[in-house]
């Protein structure tokens, strides 16, 4: 039985209208009871770069496009419970931690930080993730 055809799987799915979503076959943001995943985001919006040349505004801007996601469901980064930033050079972590810091400090969700070769556009330094709880905290 496919997840489509199951009564008792409470999956609501959210898109945000990019070709990549159409093209690759995903949703921005994927609610499954208690939790919202929000797909890898690149700081990109209407197909342009933002932060060019920066990491710090490259995670700030995706890490915006990832909360953007959570809005439908009633969430912001106070619900974020883990984020993953995904960059294309070590020197780039303090930067990037700077960014986080500033938009989840204050939440601390569990975060990892990981080096990959690269993205599909070579000027993109920063992609993320992000998971948020929609429960009751008690």
């Amino acid at each position: 039985m496919s997840p489509s055809e199951r009564p008792d799987l409470d999956v609501e799915r959210e898109r945000s209208g990019s070709t990549w979503e159409e093209t690759i076959g995903f949703a921005r943001a994927v609610a499954a009871g208690d939790r919202v995943l929000v797909a890898g985001t690149l700081p990109l919006a209407d197909g342009k770069l933002l932060g060019e040349g920066s990491p710090y505004e490259q995670t700030k801007a995706a890490f915006g496009r990832a909360l953007d996601a959570l809005e439908p469901f009633g969430l912001g980064a106070a619900s974020a419970i883990r984020t993953r930033m995904y960059l294309t050079h070590a020197r780039d972590v303090d930067d990037a931690a700077r960014a986080h810091r500033e938009i989840f400090g204050g939440v601390a969700p569990a975060a990892t930080v990981v080096i990959v070769s690269g993205f599909v556009d070579s000027r993109v330094l920063v992609q993320v993730e992000l998971e948020a709880f929609r429960g009751d905290p008690a």
